[in-house]
């Protein structure tokens, strides 16, 4: 199992309360403020093939989250994606683009156990 996690949010208090929760938890979290940024850092091979889950929120300066999850889908990246966001009906922005969707707020209770069954999948990394 790659327990490494890609935490991608703009909000610096909201990813670090995250990153914290899930260290807590036993994830090794590396937080990217931009989804430009992220999608650099997963070009370095060592660095993407560490990494077993995206966790992303929805709104974003410059690049959205459903824009990021096209170009992870376009670079034929299938790691599964967590998109946590406070608005209900951008769920339907990432229709075919196999993501899990979550509304905030979202408790520690049920972030926890959702990504350890995301890590546990057995899912190439690529298509």
């Amino acid at each position: 199992m790659t327990s490494g996690i890609l935490l991608v949010d703009d909000n610096a208090v909201q990813a670090d309360t995250r990153k914290t929760i899930l260290t807590r938890a036993g994830n090794n979290v590396t937080v990217s403020g931009s989804a430009r940024s992220a999608l650099l850092s997963l070009q370095c091979g060592e660095f993407l093939a560490s990494i077993g889950l995206i966790i992303t929120d929805h709104l974003m300066p410059a690049m959205n989250g459903p824009e990021f999850v096209k170009h992870l889908r376009a670079q034929a990246l299938t790691l599964p994606v967590l998109v946590i966001s406070g608005l209900p009906e951008a769920e339907s922005e990432y229709g075919g683009l196999n993501v899990i969707f979550r509304v905030k707020p979202f408790a520690p209770d049920q972030l926890i156990p959702l990504v350890r069954s995301l890590l546990d999948r057995p899912l190439s990394r690529t298509a």
